[in-house]
């Protein structure tokens, strides 16, 4: 017995419903939208926001502190 060598089957070996062109239903989610879809989320994340808080501050500070000297002299 003799196993053909085509890829591609015939229509006569193709399970009903397989034609050519078709798509089985778990080729369906391989794009790259699949999984569960989560909403997006809003605002920054706490570690950045308080790092660029803290840099804002220390830039207050030292002009703050660089006024009074000034004002002292």
């Amino acid at each position: 017995m003799t196993v053909p060598s085509n890829p591609d089957p015939g229509p006569r070996t193709l399970p009903p419903g397989a034609g050519p062109g078709v798509t089985s239903p778990a080729e369906t989610g391989t794009g790259t939208a699949t999984g569960p879809r989560r909403p997006p989320r809003r605002g920054w994340a706490a570690g950045p926001l308080v790092a660029l808080w803290a840099v804002v501050l220390l830039c207050a500070l030292f002009f703050l502190v660089y006024a009074i000297v000034l004002a002292a002299h």
